[in-house]
């Protein structure tokens, strides 16, 4: 699991700093925070772009994509889907 921020939807810190204080410790994550990139529109970052071709731009913060171990987007999540979503986490654990 890995996350990108994104100033995207207008909602990110000042700073990559902040942006991480705030996903660690007020929403908990444990995975990797990468720089803030753009995920929608023509200057997405090229992961984007091919997640978006394979099933769809993200519509707001914290959309969530599962992709198989070649690179498919199997499943595609929004932002209201809970990390400890049952059929989000079933479908995690089929891949596995």
């Amino acid at each position: 699991m890995i996350g990108f921020s994104s100033d995207d939807f207008r909602q990110e810190a000042a700073d990559e700093a902040e942006t991480a204080k705030v996903c660690y410790v007020n929403y908990g994550v444990t995975f990797d925070m990468y720089a803030q990139v753009h995920v929608r529109g023509e200057d997405a970052h090229p992961l984007f772009r091919e997640l978006a071709r394979q099933s769809e731009a993200p519509g707001w913060n914290f959309y969530k994509y599962l992709v198989d171990r070649e690179g498919k987007v199997v499943a595609a999540f929004p932002s209201g889907t809970a990390p400890d979503d049952k059929e989000l986490r079933a479908a995690i654990e089929k891949l596995l």
